[in-house]
């Protein structure tokens, strides 16, 4: 740390100088994770995979003239947007 040199060109009470330290440390631990709520995530996701694959069979077998990421990819995106606010605590 560079001392003040010129004292007259800074122009600082003396109280600035005590607060610029530190003077308290709070740490927070993360919250534990729910394992039934975890279980509960997975199976959502499960579910999810069997959605994409139903729905990719029904456009294919009944020839619907629009493609299959019009219905999956929003199901897809919500659940990651979910997923990541659980896992960063949001």
């Amino acid at each position: 740390m560079f001392a003040d040199l010129f004292p007259w060109l800074n122009r600082r009470s003396p109280e600035a100088y005590e607060q610029a330290f530190v003077t308290a440390v709070v740490v927070r631990h993360p919250a534990p994770r729910n394992l039934r709520l975890e279980k509960i995530i997975l199976l959502c996701w499960a579910l999810i995979a069997v959605k994409h694959v139903a729905v990719i069979w029904a456009v294919h077998h009944y020839a619907v003239p629009f493609h299959p990421l019009w219905i999956n990819a929003p199901t897809f995106l919500l659940g990651l947007l979910a997923t990541l606010a659980y896992y960063r605590g949001e």
